[in-house]
């Protein structure tokens, strides 16, 4: 079954939000939210949190906003608010409405008055590391702050100095008083807020005081008056604590229900948005959008289609126990949809020159030039054919010819007849070596009376070789991409994901070449160099080529060692 065609796993979200809507819950309507954080790019982990949040309110008839959780001023800046938006609409969505923690700043900040005003929270001037170690651990005791008594008035005064600047960063917290030796470690007094005398992207120096991200998320929530509020498993821990304040509020909304999922994590890959950072700090990826990095930026300009990854974050579906997807699960994904739309054109990575003698020539004594329709897309007829020059010498790959061929080695050799794709029969007659040996140039001599690759007498050939006239070739640079990692699970075996990187993850050719028509693909566009893969243009250097994926569905092939 090919991987477009394979049903969808199932949707537990979407029954819940049957149920909700069957009991009128929210009165039937569905509003969602997608919530990164401006820290850095997207990857492919956010796509499959994108196509959720979007696809349950578009399957309901709801809405979508993104919401930028930008409530940590050190480490977010306007480029990665910019990259998200851009690469949201890329993948096919768009939200309803483009908003941020840092507009409820104000109405958060009040909020948390009345919750100190009602003995709910208060003001601790412990140390980040002390507060830590007194909440103890799973089993054990939670020690309570020698400040957790503190008089509401006092606190309310005390936080209110701390919007006003008169504390350094990490003098004092505004935490929530809950239950210090709850199991849920999420409960015991949880910091709220926090001092950061740091310029913010949007706010600048208004604000010094910052809300952290389970206090700032299930109330801009329901601000929002969002319906469903999904996420993560990670965070399965943290909605007691989300549904707790959101009752301690008199909300403007209906209080919003928290619903988690599994992750996405592939294979040979890391997703890590630090483990990313340091990838492109350390100059071990050209950047974020290095093709290799599985950011969207990365897989967009290594010519992953959008298309190809909803398809294949629908066809994965959500569910409740997190799984690792082999990459080439994604990639077969990637692969079906670029044989439906990419156009086919020849190139040659490793020239060899192939010359036929017997080649005419014109009245002027230059070689004949004969020109060949070959199909853009057998898979569409619509989209016609190109016109491919054919020439008395050719390039053709270096691996196509064997002086001693191997076993089941059908391509050409000396004295063996082979098809050129869509132009003549030919046969190996000679070949030139240089000072090292290696064979430089291969002789040939074509049958005129096997013009489009059929002979006339019915004999057979057990090999089609793509090529490339010489006199009109282009040439091309190429990168070939292997995985970044080498083991299927980075880090698993010493806990450091580096020591599993590839060093032999990118391999770049130059000196490749290429028919005329690839002259006129757009940036970014996607072609099929015929029997080596798809190919991406580059959005700025012409010329260049990134390999997308091989032409082999090493997804179909696991999936059948696997029954077998």
């Amino acid at each position: 079954m090919p991987a477009s065609d394979t049903p969808a796993a199932g949707d537990f979200i979407a029954d819940a939000v049957r149920s909700d809507n069957a009991a009128g819950t929210y009165a039937g309507r569905v509003q969602t939210r997608f919530p990164p954080e401006p820290n850095g790019y997207l990857h492919i982990g956010h796509a499959k949190a994108i196509t959720a949040d979007f696809g349950i309110a578009e399957q309901f008839g709801g809405v979508c906003n993104v919401r930028l959780d930008d409530t940590n001023p050190d480490t977010e800046e306007t480029e990665y608010v910019e990259s998200i938006i851009e690469d949201i609409r890329w993948l096919g969505y768009e939200p309803h409405q483009v908003l941020y923690a840092s507009d409820y700043f104000e109405a958060l900040y009040q909020w948390a008055e009345a919750l100190i005003e009602a003995g709910s929270a208060y003001v601790d001037e412990q140390d980040g590391d002390t507060i830590s170690a007194q909440r103890g651990g799973f089993g054990q005791p939670g020690v309570e702050s020698p400040w957790r008594d503190r008089p509401p008035a006092e606190s309310l005064d005390l936080f209110r100095r701390m919007r006003r600047g008169e504390f350094p960063d990490g003098a004092k917290t505004l935490r929530a008083k809950i239950d210090m030796q709850a199991d849920n470690m999420q409960l015991r007094d949880p910091v709220m807020y926090r001092i950061r005398h740091s310029l913010h992207h949007r706010t600048g120096d208004q604000w010094c005081v910052y809300p952290t991200y389970d206090w700032a998320h299930g109330q801009s929530d329901a601000l929002e008056a969002v319906t469903h509020s999904m996420c993560t498993l990670e965070f399965v821990t943290h909605r007691p604590l989300y549904d707790w304040y959101l009752e301690q509020l008199d909300l403007p909304h209906e209080k919003p229900r928290q619903l988690e999922f599994a992750r996405l994590e592939l294979t040979h890959v890391v997703t890590s948005k630090r483990r990313l950072m340091g990838l492109v700090e350390q100059g071990l990826v050209t950047g974020w959008d290095d093709p290799r990095m599985p950011t969207l930026r990365g897989l967009r300009r290594r010519g992953y289609p959008a298309a190809a990854i909803r398809a294949f974050c629908h066809h994965i579906g959500v569910n409740k126990t997190n799984s690792r997807h082999s990459i080439e699960e994604l990639e077969s994904f990637v692969r079906a949809e670029l044989n439906r739309v990419a156009q086919r054109r020849m190139a040659v990575l490793r020239p060899l020159k192939l010359v036929i003698d017997n080649w005419p020539s014109t009245p002027e004594g230059g070689p004949a030039v004969e020109w060949f329709e070959i199909a853009n897309n057998p898979e569409n007829p619509a989209d016609g054919v190109r016109r491919a020059p054919f020439c008395g010498q050719l390039w053709i790959e270096a691996e196509d010819f064997a002086e001693t061929p191997p076993p089941k080695f059908f391509r050409l050799s000396p004295g063996r007849e082979v098809r050129l794709r869509g132009a003549y029969l030919v046969t190996a007659t000679d070949l030139v070596k240089d000072a090292a040996g290696q064979v430089v140039e291969v002789h040939a001599t074509y049958d005129p009376a096997t013009r489009g690759g059929d002979a006339p007498d019915g004999r057979k050939v057990k090999s089609t070789m793509h090529w490339v006239s010489a006199e009109h070739a282009i040439p091309l640079e190429v990168a070939l991409y292997d995985r970044l990692f080498t083991a299927a699970v980075p880090g698993e075996r010493t806990g450091e994901p580096l020591d599993d990187l590839n060093p032999a993850s990118v391999e770049r050719l130059t000196g490749c070449q290429g028919e005329p028509a690839l002259a006129e693909v757009e940036p970014g566009q996607v072609v099929q160099f015929e029997r080596l893969g798809y190919f991406a243009a580059d959005d700025e250097r012409p010329g260049w080529f990134h390999r997308t994926v091989g032409l082999r569905d090493e997804w179909a092939a696991q999936r059948k060692r696997q029954a077998g």
